[in-house]
């Protein structure tokens, strides 16, 4: 075969498999728009209504209603914006450290960072309920961000990409008089906005899908965040498909949001924190 033809026929073959991969990936999302959607009558029509025929928004105001989701989907954006900012910052800083501040120990206390990536939260969730408990933290939303301040996954790609700028800023910098704090704000972040953004967006997504911590720290159902909330909407109204349907898509839309954002970064911040050092 001509090896052009070769070339053309792999690539037809390879964009329609990645074409039928990505239907059959989006059809849960379609069937979840489908039944928000559908009036109580439809939603056990035989044969299944995959258009529904009288489409209806009674869902998603029921959802508000019943239940007190948008202080849900209050309190997930606050933890979610607090735990990404506290984790980017502290991680940046941590990384600045490591890479460009020379000091005694810096290997040995790196290297114990990257052993605690190996460690399941679970090991620690009790330990950390308690000192939150001491430090009068629980059922508050601060005490879901104050672990956030450690992230060695945050750490270690920051330093993969910090290790990449070149030494002659700083030292160009200093000799203009800056200190680490100005060089640090005016030319590691910058310089590091790639990795940054990508870490934006994969903390984000950690934090406002994140279950467990806030079920064990959170008693209040007023500071409950959305996935606790659709939790308990799923016990109370479980046969209520087209109220669940409508408060996971509602829940989806800030993360898709957020990914079609930061798209053009996220990739090419992958993959400078994977190759660099």
């Amino acid at each position: 075969m001509n090896p052009k033809r070769a070339k053309t026929l792999a690539a037809t073959i390879w964009y329609v498999g990645g074409g039928l991969a990505a239907i059959l990936i989006c059809i849960p999302f379609f069937w979840m728009l489908s039944t928000s959607l559908k009036a109580r009558g439809a939603l056990m029509a035989i044969p299944i209504e995959w258009v529904p025929r009288e489409p209806t928004f009674e869902a998603y105001t029921r959802i508000f209603t019943l239940f007190p989701f948008a202080r849900a989907m209050t309190n997930s954006l606050a933890v979610a914006v607090g735990v990404t900012g506290l984790t980017i910052l502290s991680a940046a800083m941590a990384a600045f450290a490591f890479t460009k501040i020379p000091f005694r120990g810096s290997r040995a206390l790196f290297g114990t960072y990257l052993t605690t990536m190996m460690m399941p939260f679970q090991v620690v969730v009790i330990p950390l309920y308690l000192i939150m408990r001491q430090a009068g933290l629980y059922d508050r939303l601060g005490g879901l961000m104050i672990p956030s301040i450690f992230n060695a996954f945050a750490i270690f790609m920051l330093c993969q990409t910090m290790r990449g700028i070149p030494d002659d800023y700083l030292d160009a910098a200093s000799i203009d008089g800056a200190g680490n704090g100005l060089i640090f704000f005016r030319i590691i972040l910058p310089m590091s906005g790639t990795t940054l953004a990508t870490l934006a967006v994969i903390t984000f997504m950690g934090a406002w899908n994140d279950y467990f911590w806030p079920l064990v720290m959170l008693a209040d159902k007023q500071k409950a965040t959305l996935p606790i909330a659709l939790s308990k909407l799923n016990g109370l109204y479980a046969q209520a498909y087209g109220v669940l349907m409508a408060g996971s898509l509602l829940s989806i839309l800030p993360i898709l949001g957020l990914y079609l954002f930061a798209q053009p970064y996220f990739k090419a911040g992958l993959q400078v924190g994977g190759v660099k050092g």
